[in-house]
């Protein structure tokens, strides 16, 4: 590569399994920014980097991207890290601070608790803190490491994942890897294979981030979510554009095409 690649990720620990390369320097070529979520959306909507880790409902907002086959960050059934968290039955909820950093995991709420709880409550963007959160509103949608590490002692919550495999029977993509039309897969895929070759050191670290045991941690990263996506995956996402589309939340429910055919098979090690 003779220009370098702008790649936008977050740092949080869910993601470790498929930016770790990138955030160790193990893959040439890469220019690195670090962003929340929403921001890597945004950057890439602007045109300031070519590739991004971005919640996969923007991968509906944003003409022109390609979408990197086979590797994201997906949960089959518990996710643990993306929670609604409620002062009341969740159908009492009349009001929800969602997590500003959040804008997947802010479409999937509103699509369960219409869908599977049968409300409609109003939403309020919020920093991520909860007791705060919940000081000024029923429920409160925290995503990442701040809902790893919650306090959820006398909540009512809901888990995301669980939620729409309820309601769908399938798993939930909750980020995927959209680059510009050009940008090869293969760094992409190259930093979760670091990733996997590293996976002992991720969970000292992520350990020691959360403050949880690594025992937990490494049943979170591998057991709760998954980040190899296949064709289950693809389906459930294009159901949740489906849904999505019918709120108008995003433009169309096609998906997006997929980046080329990698050149580099899959590591298992």
């Amino acid at each position: 590569m003779n220009q370098a690649i702008r790649v936008s990720v977050i740092d949080f620990v869910n993601a470790w399994p498929v930016t770790w390369g990138f955030l160790r320097g193990a893959v040439d070529g890469i220019e690195l920014i670090t962003d929340i979520p929403s921001a890597c959306a945004d950057r890439l909507r602007r045109g300031e980097v070519d590739a991004g880790i971005i919640p996969s409902i923007e991968a509906a907002r944003i003409p022109g991207i390609r979408l990197v086959r086979g590797v994201g960050i997906a949960s089959r059934e518990r996710v643990r890290s993306v929670l609604l968290a409620a002062r009341v039955p969740l159908r009492e909820v009349r009001q929800v601070a969602v997590d500003i950093s959040s804008r997947s995991s802010a479409a999937m709420v509103r699509i369960l608790l219409e869908d599977l709880v049968g409300i409609q409550p109003e939403f309020h963007p919020a920093a991520p803190d909860l007791p705060e959160m919940l000081r000024h509103h029923d429920a409160a949608l925290l995503i990442g490491d701040r809902a790893l590490t919650a306090d959820l002692a006398g909540l009512h919550v809901l888990d995301l994942a669980q939620g729409w495999r309820e309601l769908t029977g399938g798993p939930f993509v909750f980020a995927v890897w959209a680059v510009r039309a050009g940008i090869p897969p293969e760094p992409f895929l190259w930093s979760r294979d670091f990733a996997r070759r590293h996976a002992d050191d991720i969970v000292r670290e992520a350990a020691a981030r959360t403050g949880k045991d690594e025992v937990l941690i490494r049943e979170y990263l591998d057991g709760n979510l998954h980040h190899d996506l296949g064709s289950e995956d693809e389906a459930a996402l294009a159901e949740f554009y489906r849904r999505a589309a019918l709120r108008g939340l995003i433009p169309s429910a096609e998906l997006p095409p997929f980046a080329g055919v990698p050149l580099v098979p899959r590591r298992d090690a």
